[in-house]
């Protein structure tokens, strides 16, 4: 890991990693304003922010009854983070973070969000970098930590699958014996680590569908938080899916999308590929796929590994986005017809002829391929 200069690391705050110190993708595409903007906001607002959002965060904690609950995993942190709130919100005043923003960020303002009458504080924790949930852990210590799954993501920075697991799993194996860890018992690498967690552990159903999943952990949280099943019902019920993650939009043309743009990583890919599977079923179907990004060195075997998926399905069309989408589309039958394009903007034209009613298209990719475009363009 590359070192930071010890004034620099003391200012940025300590424990925060390299990448988010200086490599900074928010400036790309901004004009000068922008990133002069940003640079200082970087560079002299946030480091401000998090020591007082820090100490903020720990007067709430002695002097009032706030319950942190910090959530992490591959996949699903944000559906879970949503569903939970919409619950906590029955019982109490309930601030949770807000979506599509670098937790680095969002986890200092969420705290700041937080007030005297706040009951429930829940905070999404992401990592990309190796270090990060030491910093998350620097700001503000949870009483309730969930991992909603472990699956290979981000492995060009944490370079393996127990990479990923040594990251997150921090955020449980830092709990004490007076907290609780909420974990997903159909993950056989969150099982592996359990017997070294301090904390009472709560299991959750994890498999099969990734709503349903994600819901089941938002449901164990509650009950750990003693609410009641008829407002964690009424919760679920009527929470805000956050938008771009597995919504079934039906167009004016009578075609259905099912929308999964958000992000993209291998298991991910898995259970979207099954979900679509269930509801497309018997129904012409078509796939707008794009690379899953940051896989390191196991970039080629995961899109191969999804294509032979795909290849089974029965697809009438797959229209590939981006370098590594190629080698997913290798592996897809002679009789599936198939395109591969560099971005997002090229897909609409060949897309156009299958939007038609009683056809289903699923739309999936990392975040940065752009198909959250698409899927806006197309609505």
């Amino acid at each position: 890991m590359k070192k930071i200069n010890p004034i620099v690391q003391w200012w940025m705050t300590p424990e925060l990693p390299y990448h988010d110190v200086f490599e900074l993708p928010l400036l790309i595409d901004k004009n000068k304003t922008k990133v002069f903007l940003h640079l200082i906001s970087h560079w002299l607002v946030h480091p401000l922010k998090r020591r007082i959002a820090r100490i903020y965060i720990r007067f709430l904690q002695r002097f009032t009854d706030i319950k942190v609950i910090a959530i992490t995993g591959s996949s699903g942190k944000t559906s879970t983070t949503q569903m939970l709130a919409s619950i906590c919100s029955l019982v109490g005043d309930t601030v949770w973070s807000k979506e599509s923003i670098d937790p680095v960020y969002n986890i200092p303002n969420t705290i700041l969000r937080a007030g005297l009458n706040t009951k429930y504080l829940i905070l999404e924790m992401g990592v990309e970098y190796p270090g990060e949930m030491d910093f998350y852990l620097w700001l503000v210590k949870p009483g309730i930590g969930v991992i909603t799954n472990i699956f290979p993501t981000h492995l060009e920075f944490l370079e393996n699958v127990k990479g990923v697991l040594n990251e997150k799993g921090k955020l449980v194996l830092g709990l004490s014996r007076d907290d609780i860890a909420v974990l997903n018992m159909g993950d056989q690498k969150l099982k592996s680590i359990s017997k070294n967690i301090k904390a009472k552990v709560v299991w959750f159903k994890g498999g099969g569908n990734p709503i349903l999943q994600d819901s089941l952990a938002a449901e164990a949280v509650a009950k750990s938080l003693g609410i009641g099943a008829d407002k964690i019902k009424r919760g679920l019920s009527s929470y805000q899916k956050p938008k771009h993650r597995l919504s079934v939009v039906k167009l004016k043309s009578g075609a259905v999308v099912l929308d999964d743009s958000y992000n993209s990583n291998p298991e991910a890919a898995f259970a979207t590929l099954k979900f679509f599977e269930d509801i497309a079923y018997g129904k012409r179907k078509i796939a707008v796929l794009g690379d899953m990004k940051e896989l390191g060195t196991y970039e080629e075997e995961a899109h191969r590994k999804i294509g032979r998926k795909v290849a089974e399905m029965d697809f009438e069309c797959v229209i590939g986005v981006g370098s590594a989408i190629k080698y997913l589309i290798s592996k897809i039958r002679s009789d599936t017809k198939t395109y591969i394009v560099e971005n997002q903007e090229a897909v609409l034209p060949l897309l156009k002829p299958y939007l038609q009613k009683g056809n289903y298209i699923l739309i999936k990719g990392s975040r940065s391929i752009g198909l959250d475009k698409l899927v806006d363009a197309l609505v």
